[in-house]
């Protein structure tokens, strides 16, 4: 990135994080991602997508926090959304694993394919810690930044928002997850789904289950947790969204 492009935002939270991109933790990562680029280094996901999440679940809309660790490493995995791929890409084993959990909690299906984008459309935020990743070395772009900044987009829902539901699955999203208010909101802790941990307690868990419990009993709206067919979801651009300088 350099000073003259833009990084399309939401307006809704715009108006919350618009401060954060004029610190110099957020310049600093700007040069990093700039002179990475530079050395001709292949950074997921692409530059359009980087924001996916915040600009398909609307500020205002939110009702679930998923938090991932950061980004796919492997080519056309990543595309904005923690857990989630595109239609036609194979499921990563964590993303098998959740639907083994919600398929067990619900008796649902996962309609065949890996895009969450139909949760993020209804409230669901599908946030990692870490927005970008160079090709095939993962948690490469861990500790340049990005921590800070979706530090204080969590820090912004717990104090701004009421009744929501966080998904917290392994120890890095619970210790992110640390200054949530529990009397507030319901915070939802479970292993990671990865094979290697999911046998400790992911799988069985019900989170999708008890996440609509709580969202009926505040008076909001349960998620439907059943992805359509992949022909059914519609493609999703940022390029309407309003820009903040770069």
């Amino acid at each position: 990135m350099n000073e003259q492009q833009k990084i399309a935002l939401h307006p809704s939270w715009l108006a919350h994080l618009v401060s954060e991109f004029q610190k110099p933790y957020m310049r600093a990562l700007k040069q990093f991602l700039l002179t990475e680029k530079q050395h001709s280094k292949t950074i997921y996901p692409p530059g359009q997508d980087i924001f996916n999440a915040l600009n398909a679940t609307e500020f205002e809309k939110l009702s679930v926090v998923i938090l991932g660790q950061d980004p796919y490493h492997g080519p056309n995995q990543a595309h904005g959304f923690s857990f989630s791929v595109r239609p036609g890409i194979a499921l990563p084993p964590s993303l098998k694993n959740i639907f083994k959990e919600m398929n067990d909690d619900l008796g649902t299906s996962n309609g065949k394919h890996g895009c969450l984008i139909p949760w993020a459309s209804q409230g669901v935020l599908l946030l990692n810690a870490v927005l970008t990743v160079e090709a095939r070395k993962a948690a490469s772009h861990q500790g340049k930044g990005w921590e800070t900044f979706t530090d204080a987009i969590v820090q912004v829902i717990n104090d701004q928002c009421e009744h929501m539901v966080f998904m917290l699955w392994g120890s890095y999203a619970q210790r992110k997850g640390a200054m949530i208010d529990t009397e507030k909101h319901l915070v939802l802790k479970a292993p990671h789904p990865s094979p290697l941990s999911a046998h400790r307690g992911f799988l069985g868990c019900r989170h999708f289950s008890i996440a609509n419990h709580y969202l009926e009993s505040k008076g909001k709206a349960r998620i439907d947790w059943q992805l359509p067919e992949a022909s059914a979801i519609p493609s999703f651009t940022a390029s309407s969204q309003s820009t903040i300088p770069a």
